[in-house]
């Protein structure tokens, strides 16, 4: 196996567009603005590790060849987020031409919707006024808050959680590449704890691996993870729904103690089980209800065990009704 400090997420970066999985329809458009050598300012949207940078760094290599480095700004907007490096780090990259035979440069802000609203309007003119020898790459989780003159100078294009093949398919190449053994059930875990999340995804991997003993079970992936498995939440759902109120409730804080699991870890894991739960659709829909109603109060400042308690009474009284 490669040596510990090895950082997986650098190490797998995708280097060309072939190399970047489950997003095949904005690949195939922005390939084609950089075959044809020129693109308009772009807006890339959606959640964590899902390839955006990653994209926007194949974009300058393969426009800009052993010069994508002179020719590449990238700045992180929620460490500088004033007005001031839009007006001073931005312009003064921008007012400049690109070296070599490129057309343009390029200046990537990633999480840019940390960006202030003064900031922002300072970068909408900037954008207008240096379209001759720059172009902009923005990236952010959400959208709306991107003001909507930016949004306007851009082609938005919106990523989406990495499809359970696309996971499987990068864990298969690390597990290969790594020599580790990983067992199907893990890979089902390594899915389920990443949401789609590709650097998520490949840190949990690469802790698991860390203390692995030649094979990585699934067990190891939601401990390593700090998830409950999906069989003992719903245990503890369905011992609450058989009214063993009190060993459902033993089970809970048993679970919350194994894992490390604090109230708002453990009732986004009951969201998704109680889908899962023998009882009426609108039974399932009142305590999927009862869930955001006890996550709020949580973040208000209730204490976490009796709201977990109150829930667990709720999906006891639910088979009555």
């Amino acid at each position: 196996m490669a040596d510990e400090q090895t950082i997986w997420t650098e190490k797998y970066r995708p280097k060309d567009f072939s190399d970047i999985r489950g997003q095949v329809e904005i690949v195939r458009k922005v390939k084609a603005f950089v075959e044809q050598r020129n693109m308009p300012h772009v807006l890339f949207t959606g959640p964590a590790g899902v390839g955006k940078t990653s994209l926007s760094l194949v974009i300058a290599r393969t426009l800009f060849g052993e010069h994508w480095r002179e020719n590449f700004l990238e700045l992180n907007a929620s460490d500088e987020r004033g007005i001031d490096v839009v007006r001073v780090k931005v312009k003064d990259f921008a007012r400049t031409r690109a070296i070599g035979d490129v057309p343009f440069k390029i200046i990537y802000l990633d999480e840019c919707d940390a960006l202030t609203k003064d900031a922002q309007q300072a970068l909408r003119r900037t954008m207008e006024n240096y379209t001759q020898t720059t172009r902009f790459i923005l990236s952010c989780n959400y959208s709306s808050k991107i003001i909507d003159p930016i949004q306007s100078r851009c082609a938005v294009f919106r990523f989406q959680p990495l499809p359970k093949e696309d996971i499987f398919a990068i864990i298969d190449v690390i597990a290969k590449n790594e020599g580790m053994n990983v067992t199907p059930e893990a890979k089902d875990a390594l899915y389920e704890v990443s949401g789609g999340d590709c650097r998520r995804l490949e840190n949990i991997f690469q802790a698991c691996a860390a203390i692995a003993e030649g094979t990585i079970d699934g067990n190891m992936v939601f401990s390593m993870a700090s998830v409950a498995h999906p069989k003992e939440v719903k245990e503890i759902l369905e011992l609450a729904l058989d009214n063993k109120f009190i060993e459902a409730r033993s089970k809970l804080l048993d679970t919350m103690l194994k894992y490390g699991l604090s109230g708002l870890d453990i009732i986004k894991q009951f969201q998704k089980e109680l889908w899962q739960l023998n009882v009426p659709g609108r039974a399932k829909v009142n305590l999927i209800d009862k869930c955001g109603e006890i996550e709020f109060r949580m973040v208000e400042g209730s204490d976490e065990y009796v709201q977990l308690e109150a829930l667990l009474a709720h999906v006891a009284a639910s088979k009555e009704n």
